[in-house]
C-alpha cells in the first residue's frame, strides 16, 4: 500500500524550506532536507503509514521540493513534472508572501515539537470538521486554535468579565442570548471565538481576554467556514447589527 498524500501542513513545511534554498542544495543529503524529514514524521495528521520506512524520508522530501522547481516561474530548468494540484495551489497562495509563509512554518514546527501539546493535537484530530482541510493555514494550526478555544480557566474569565461588564452574556456578532431564549437551561452559556490571525498562532502562544470573543454557536460555526477571512465584526455586518 502507498502512504497517504501530502496534506497542506506538509506542503507548506516543505515549500517554506524550498525558498530557503538553491536549487543545487535540493537533495536528500541536505541536513535541512533530513531534519524537515524528522518533523514531518512528528505531525498529529496521519496515523495510518502502510510504508513507515518511506514515509516522507529525505529522498521523498528532496523529490517534493524539486517538484516546486516545476512549478516556479523564476526557476529556468525543468524540475519534477510530478506535482499536484495542491503543491501548484499552495505554492501559487505564498510565492509573494514568504514572510507570512516563514512565520506560519516557524509556528507549525514549534507546535508538533512540543511533545505533550502534539499529543493533545492528535486527539483534536479525531473530530469530523467539515471546514478542517480548507483552512489555508493547515491542519495543525487549525487544531491548536481550537485546542486554546477549549480553555476552560481562560473561557470563564471571558464570561466572568463579560457579565459584570455588560450584566448579560450576548453574541458579539448577533446579539443571540442563550439565557433569555432558553431560560436557565442556558444560563451563563456561550462559545469563545480565539480572535488571533491563524498563521500568527504558535504552540507557546499565551491567551487574553482580548484574543477572545463571545459568540453563539451559529455564529461560532460561521465564522469558522471562512476561519481565514472572516472576523467577528464581519459577522456582525452580515448580520445587519
Amino acid at each position: 500500500m502507498r502512504n497517504p498524500k501530502w496534506h497542506r501542513d506538509e506542503i507548506i513545511l516543505a515549500l517554506d524550506l524550498y525558498f530557503r534554498l538553491e536549487p543545487g542544495q535540493i537533495h536528500s543529503r541536505n541536513p535541512a532536507i533530513i531534519e524537515l524529514s524528522k518533523v514531518l514524521n512528528k505531525l498529529p495528521i496521519h496515523e495510518e503509514r502502510p510504508d513507515s520506512v518511506k514515509f516522507r524520508n529525505p529522498n521523498g522530501v528532496g523529490l517534493k521540493l524539486s517538484n516546486f522547481l516545476a512549478i516556479d516561474q523564476t526557476y529556468d530548468g525543468k524540475g519534477m513534472q510530478s506535482y499536484s494540484k495542491l503543491d501548484k495551489l499552495v505554492f501559487e497562495g505564498f510565492e509573494n508572501q514568504k514572510q507570512r509563509l516563514a512565520v506560519l512554518a516557524s509556528n507549525i514546527k514549534e507546535t508538533v515539537l512540543n511533545e505533550s501539546l502534539n499529543n493533545k493535537l492528535y486527539a483534536i484530530g479525531e473530530e469530523t470538521d467539515d471546514n478542517l482541510m480548507m483552512v489555508n493555514e493547515g491542519m495543525v494550526i487549525y487544531k491548536l486554535h481550537k485546542y486554546y478555544e477549549r480553555n476552560t480557566k481562560i473561557n470563564n474569565q471571558k464570561k466572568a468579565f463579560h457579565l459584570k461588564k455588560y450584566g448579560q452574556l450576548d453574541c458579539e456578532a448577533c446579539d443571540f442570548n442563550f439565557h433569555k431564549t432558553y431560560g436557565d437551561l442556558g444560563k451563563g452559556y456561550i462559545e469563545c471565538h480565539h480572535k488571533t490571525p491563524l498563521y500568527k498562532i504558535g504552540g507557546e502562544s499565551i491567551t487574553t481576554l482580548d484574543d477572545l470573543a463571545l459568540v453563539c454557536s451559529n455564529c461560532h460555526r460561521m465564522i469558522h467556514r471562512e476561519i481565514d477571512t472572516v472576523s467577528v465584526e464581519d459577522l456582525r455586518s452580515i448580520v445587519g447589527r
